[in-house]
């Protein structure tokens, strides 16, 4: 038995999704001929209340456009030191949109509206103009961490008052909706662009939507098709997607339970410094300084159990639909 807890895109489509997928109506998607793509894009704006969105290969693309299309060169963005959209994305920022990177240090990755009113820079030649704000829900360097939608109301209140943009990177918004209780609509309404992932918590193989408004989606396809992220019979993608959204959404708080109870496995392990983890699928445990991590997952992979390094002496650990209970069994064991 394989335990593979890397990421939560190691997942495989069920046998039901994959029916899904092979009985799907495609056209080309270039052409807005795929009816799949359009059922899928019209589903997922309506599940966050806006006009609009537009079927991308993955969150990075789909954070890339929104970044794009919501600034100018030489403007600055703000956002939390551990934010995907800095340290995962190559330097997408700077290379695709020429724009700088303001960072915010927030608790997990969740900052405060004062934290951002303090860092809007003034109406000076001498500084990069301050147009948008990127949050991330939940927060990957932040042990899957939920933003409270209490904090991004004020938030987007600052924003409007200094006519800033608002994007959320929602990679994982669906576990952090699950665990929240909150709404998808109310987040919508904060927020000019969301990105979303239907490839990581759902399972679906691939697949990302970015949402908006008719007018930024009518924009975000012009810069998709640059980038190259044009297909053509997507539609058996978006199947898997559907399928995905409509079926494996509630199923994350399985996901949720079963990180908790991987976390507190660590709880008496000498060689663990600290534990991260906020409530959803992602567990951060800081290993003490005298420990080899390198040696550590060795160790596990020949056991049978596959995590990643996460920075200096973290290791990263998710959970997701394909890690049963007989797996988190399998990984007390061979902790022990």
């Amino acid at each position: 038995m394989i335990i593979d807890l890397r990421s939560d895109t190691v997942t495989k489509p069920s046998d039901e999704m994959l029916q899904v997928m092979m009985a799907a109506e495609v056209g080309d998607d270039v052409f807005g001929e795929d009816p799949t793509i359009l059922m899928l894009e019209n589903k997922i704006a309506k599940y966050f209340g806006k006009e609009a969105a537009m079927f991308c290969p993955s969150g990075t693309m789909a954070n890339q456009i929104a970044l794009r299309i919501n600034t100018q060169p030489q403007d600055e963005i703000l956002c939390d030191r551990t934010s995907h959209i800095y340290n995962y994305e190559g330097g997408g920022a700077a290379y695709n949109s020429m724009v700088s990177i303001k960072l915010l240090h927030g608790d997990l990755g969740r900052f405060t509206a004062n934290d951002v009113k303090k860092n809007i820079n003034p109406d000076d030649i001498h500084y990069a103009r301050t147009s948008l704000i990127a949050i991330e829900n939940t927060v990957n360097k932040g042990g899957g961490s939920v933003f409270p939608l209490d904090v991004i109301k004020e938030i987007a209140k600052v924003a409007v008052a200094n006519k800033l943009k608002m994007h959320l990177d929602g990679a994982r918004i669906f576990n952090a909706l699950v665990s929240s209780g909150e709404s998808a609509l109310d987040h919508g309404k904060c927020f000019h662009t969301l990105s979303v992932c239907f490839s990581k918590g759902l399972g679906a193989p691939v697949g990302s939507a970015l949402i908006g408004s008719k007018e930024a989606i009518g924009r975000a396809r012009r810069v998709r098709k640059v980038m190259g992220g044009g297909m053509r019979q997507a539609g058996y993608l978006a199947a898997a997607c559907i399928y995905a959204l409509e079926n494996n959404v509630d199923r994350l708080k399985d996901d949720h339970r079963r990180a908790t109870q991987l976390a507190n496995l660590f709880e008496d392990k000498m060689y663990v410094e600290n534990i991260v983890s906020a409530g959803t699928n992602i567990v951060i445990v800081t290993l003490a300084k005298d420990k080899p991590m390198k040696q550590l997952l060795e160790a596990w992979k020949k056991r049978g159990l596959l995590a990643v390094p996460f920075g200096p002496n973290e290791v990263r650990l998710v959970t997701h639909l394909n890690y049963t209970d007989d797996m988190l069994q399998k990984t007390m064991e061979i902790l022990a």
